[in-house]
C-alpha cells in the first residue's frame, strides 16, 4: 500500500517541478540539470560561465531561495565552484561551474546578489581566481601588511612548510576611504581592546561630525587557516578543528560537520542520539543567548542587568559541564552519533537548570522592557529594514530581527527537528531593540525544545559505524545560535578529508554590520556592535 504523501511534501515536489520548468524555459542550453548524489534536491551546471550571474539572480530574487555561500575546489586539470541556494519549500539546490585548471577568471554574482560579496573576495585571496567586474578585490583575508599579494594559500602547490611573509611594502599604502568631504576624517578602532572584547577587531569610521557615515570592519587578525590544515587528515582529525574554531557554537560547527559526513556514507542516526543532539544544539543556544543579553546590557553600562544575565549564562555553563563533561560541549559529536551518554538524574537536573535560566530571563526582560534609559538606546537604533536584510541574506537572530523568518531548524530540518513543536520568533523593526527581543523569545524556545528532547528519549543504541570505501562530497548544516552554518566535506576512498569549508553565520552578517552603524553617533557605534552579538572568530577560521 502506497502512503499518502503529506501537504508539505506535495507542496515542496510542486514548487521544485515549477522552479526546474521555469530555469529551463528561461536558461535553456545554458545549463544542464543532473541528479545529485550529495543530497541536493536540483543540480544546475553551468555550461555558458556568462550566464551564472543571471541565473543566480533568478534563484535568489525571482524565486525567493536564500545563498548558502561558495565552495571552491582546485583539481588537478579544472576549477570546481559550488553555489547552494536553499529553496525553503523543497531542499537545497547546486549550482556548479567547472572551468580548465588555466582559467583564472570567474563572473562575478556579487552584482545580483550582494550577499555573494564577501565570499567571492574570500576565494579570490585564497585561491587566486579573479571575479570579473567585482569592484573591489584583494586584502581582504590575508592583509597586505602581512601577505605578499598572489600567495593564494589555498592552491595545491602552495607549501605550508615553507615561510611565505617576505614582502615588499607598499609605502604608498593608504586605507580606502569613501568620505570625501571636507573636514572629513577617518576615526581608527581597534583591533586590540582594553576591555570587553575579546577578539581582533579593527573598524575605521569615517564622518565629518558625530555621525558616523561609512563604517569599514577589518577582521582576519588571526587567520588560521583552518581548511588548508585539514587537507590530507582523517575524519577524526577534522573534527577536532570543526568544534575548536569557535568556542561559543562548537556543538553547531561539529554537528554540521558531522552531518555532511553521515551523509556521504549514508548513516542513519540513531534516535537516541537524535534526540540528544538536539537537546544540546538548544542548550547551546541558550547559553549563547544569555551571555549576547549580558554584552548587550553590558554595551549600554546597566551594570546589575549585565551581571544579572551572565550569572544566567555562567550557570548554564556549570549546567554544561555537570550534562556532558564539558563547558562549551567539546569532544560529544562524533559522525554516526554522540560519544556520551547520560543518565536519567542528569537529565533531570539540566531541566532544572534550563527552568532557572528560564525563569531569570523573563524577569531581566520584564526589567528591560520598563527602562526608559535603556530603550532610548536601542530603539530605532541600528536599523536594518527587511528589504537590506533580505538583499544581503542576513541570517540568524539579526536577519530575523529584520523580518526574515528563515531557520534552518523548520526550513530544512535535520536530527528530527521536523517532529518538534516550535516556533521561530522575528520582529519587522530592524533596530537593536528587536534584536534584544528575539534573543529572549528564542532562549523561551529553546527550553522547551530542550523539555522535548529529553522527554523524548527511550533506551537504544547512541552511535553506529560511520566509515566506507566510497569516496564522495556532501554539504552538512545547523542553525547554529548566530544562524546558518554550512560544513562541506569532500573524501577519498580510504576517508581522507580532501577539502573541507566551512561557511558560519558571522561571516554572512558582519558583510551587513556597516548598515546598522552608519547614520548613527559614534556613542551608539558599541550598542549596535552588540546587538549584532558577532564572532571574530568564526571568520578567523
Amino acid at each position: 500500500m502506497a502512503i499518502a504523501s503529506s501537504p508539505g511534501e506535495r507542496r515542496a515536489e510542486t514548487d521544485l517541478k515549477a522552479l526546474s520548468a521555469a530555469v529551463a524555459e528561461r536558461f535553456g542550453t545554458a545549463l544542464s540539470e543532473s541528479s545529485s548524489d550529495k543530497g541536493y534536491v536540483l543540480s544546475l551546471s553551468v555550461n555558458q560561465p556568462e550566464c551564472l550571474p543571471s541565473l543566480c539572480r533568478f534563484l535568489f530574487w525571482d524565486r525567493g531561495c536564500s545563498f548558502g555561500g561558495i565552495i571552491a575546489e582546485e583539481h588537478p586539470a579544472h576549477w570546481q565552484l559550488y553555489y547552494p541556494f536553499l529553496l525553503a519549500s523543497a531542499g537545497w539546490i547546486e549550482v556548479t561551474l567547472q572551468l580548465p585548471i588555466e582559467v583564472a577568471t570567474v563572473p562575478s554574482i556579487s552584482s545580483e546578489v550582494h550577499a555573494a560579496d564577501w565570499h567571492e573576495r574570500e576565494v579570490e585571496d585564497l585561491f587566486g581566481l579573479h571575479f570579473e567586474n567585482h569592484p573591489r578585490l584583494g586584502d581582504f583575508i590575508l592583509p597586505d601588511q602581512i601577505w605578499q599579494e598572489g600567495i593564494n594559500p589555498m592552491r595545491k602547490k602552495f607549501d605550508a612548510n615553507q615561510p611565505h611573509f617576505e614582502r615588499q611594502p607598499d609605502a604608498n599604502w593608504r586605507p580606502l576611504l569613501v568620505v570625501q568631504d571636507p573636514g572629513s576624517f577617518a576615526m581608527p578602532v581597534g583591533p586590540v581592546y582594553e576591555g570587553g572584547i575579546g577578539e581582533s577587531l579593527h573598524f575605521l569610521l569615517e564622518t565629518v561630525g558625530e555621525d558616523v557615515i561609512r563604517a569599514s570592519p577589518r577582521l582576519f587578525y588571526k587567520y588560521r587557516a583552518v581548511e588548508k590544515i585539514a587537507e590530507g587528515r582523517s575524519i577524526s582529525d577534522v573534527l577536532l578543528l570543526a568544534e575548536r574554531f569557535a568556542a561559543t557554537s562548537a556543538f553547531a560547527h561539529s554537528l554540521a560537520f558531522c552531518r555532511a559526513v553521515e551523509k556521504i556514507y549514508a548513516v542513519e542516526l540513531p534516535a537516541r542520539a537524535a534526540h540528544l543532539r538536539i537537546a544540546l544544539c538548544e542548550l547551546e543556544r541558550l547559553r549563547h543567548h544569555a551571555g549576547a543579553i549580558a554584552a548587550i546590557c553590558e554595551s549600554t553600562a546597566l551594570a546589575v542587568s549585565a551581571a544579572h544575565a551572565a550569572i544566567s549564562e555562567e550557570e548554564l555553563l556549570r549546567a554544561s559541564c555537570v550534562f556532558t563533561g564539558h563547558r562549551y560541549l567539546f569532544g560529544l559529536n562524533v559522525p554516526g552519533g554522540l560519544r556520551r551518554d547520560v543518565e536519567l538524574n542528569q537529565c533531570k537536573n539540566l531541566l532544572a537548570a534550563v527552568d532557572n535560566a528560564q525563569a531569570e530571563l523573563r524577569v531581566l526582560e520584564d526589567r528591560l522592557r520598563y527602562s526608559s534609559s535603556f530603550l532610548d538606546r536601542l530603539e530605532d537604533v541600528g536599523v536594518i529594514d527587511g528589504d537590506q536584510a533580505r538583499d544581503l541574506n542576513l541570517v540568524g537572530p539579526v536577519g530575523r530581527a529584520s523580518g526574515l523568518s528563515c531557520d534552518f531548524r523548520k526550513a530544512c530540518p535535520y536530527s528530527g527537528y521536523e517532529r518538534y513543536q516550535f516556533d521561530v520568533p522575528y520582529e519587522s523593526e530592524g533596530d537593536g531593540y528587536a534584536r534584544l527581543r528575539v534573543l529572549f523569545a528564542e532562549s523561551l524556545q529553546s527550553v522547551k525544545l530542550i523539555h522535548q528532547a529529553i522527554e523524548s528519549l527511550e533506551p537504544g543504541p547512541l552511535y553506529v559505524p560511520c566509515e566506507g570505501t566510497t569516496p564522495g562530497a556532501a554539504l552538512g548544516w545547523t542553525e547554529a545560535p548566530r544562524g546558518a552554518a554550512l560544513h562541506w566535506v569532500s573524501v577519498d576512498e580510504t576517508g581522507t578529508v580532501e577539502r573541507y569549508r566551512a561557511i558560519t553565520p558571522s561571516f554572512n552578517n558582519w558583510l551587513g554590520f556597516h548598515i546598522a552603524a552608519e547614520d548613527f553617533a559614534f556613542q551608539d557605534f558599541p550598542i549596535i556592535l552588540a546587538t549584532f552579538g558577532l564572532s571574530a572568530t568564526e571568520c578567523d577560521r
